[in-house]
């Protein structure tokens, strides 16, 4: 059976001193994806472009600075796939840390993002997103694995 693998890349914008931390999350809206669900800045990774790119895309795109790509620090990269689909579709996912970038963050896409706030890494908004939940507590534990997995379940 063939398969279709998705790559994405996600930006943990962090600002405050270790143990400190804020993170950057926006509040999906009419995407599609769970709208309703406070996200990271975070995207699909496009035809001729690296993983790395297109995070610093991304994170122009989404919430207007400037990240330059060589200044984002590989944090982890998360394998998915939903057991039990219709189809065989797996996500491998592209986790950054960028600490400097150039530009305040805004919101630049209003109708995709209701709100964009700056929050305790320890204390998330919820619902947030499941995958960027469990990198984040791996990353607050302090041994973030080099691959993840995580295997969700289709309900009957």
């Amino acid at each position: 059976m063939s398969h279709t693998l998705v790559p994405a890349s996600y930006v943990l914008l962090l600002r405050g001193a270790l143990g400190e931390e804020e993170v950057l999350m926006h509040l999906r809206q009419n995407t599609g994806y769970r709208d309703g669900h406070w996200a990271l800045v975070a995207g699909h990774v496009d035809a001729d472009e690296s993983a790395r790119t297109a995070a610093a895309r991304e994170a122009s795109e989404e919430v207007g600075v400037t990240i330059d790509p060589a200044s984002l620090e590989p944090l982890t990269t998360l394998h998915r796939w939903v057991e039990g689909g219709p189809a065989v579709e797996q996500r491998v996912d592209f986790f950054w840390i960028a600490r400097d970038w150039d530009g305040e963050p805004r919101i630049v896409e209003p109708e995709k993002s209701a709100d964009q706030r700056w929050f305790s890494l320890r204390d998330l908004p919820q619902p947030a997103v499941p995958q960027e939940e469990a990198v984040i507590e791996a990353y607050l534990r302090g041994a973030v694995p080099a691959i993840m997995t995580l295997t969700s379940h289709v309900s009957a």
